[in-house]
Parts: structure tokens; sequence; C-alpha cells
């Protein structure tokens, strides 16, 4: 369960940094964090998926 809620906090960190980077506002850095969240995230829930299988 910590996988997709690690990738989410690390993705909406990158994401708004990335942003942060490029010269956006506090808008585009949320819009930004929020995309990134949900790509980690969804890696993250796949890597526990993949993680939990592999040990039955």
């Amino acid at each position: 369960m910590i996988y997709p809620l690690t990738g989410i906090l690390i993705g909406a960190i990158f994401g708004a940094f990335r942003a942060k980077m490029r010269g956006g506002k506090f808008a585009d850095m949320l819009q930004w964090g929020a995309a990134f969240a949900v790509i980690f995230g969804l890696i993250g829930l796949f890597v526990l998926i993949f993680i939990e299988r592999s040990y039955t």
C-alpha cells in the first residue's frame, strides 16, 4: 500500500519542481503536480501489484 502513496508524493513534488523550473506560476505548479502525481501513483500501483503477485 505504500508504493502508490509514495509515487503520488514524489510525483507531486517532481511535477511542481518541473513547473517552477520552467517559469510556471502557482496554478501551473498545481496542475503539473497533479498530473505527475497521477502518473507516478499508477506506476506505484503497478509495482505493488507486481510485488504482491510475485510472492505467491
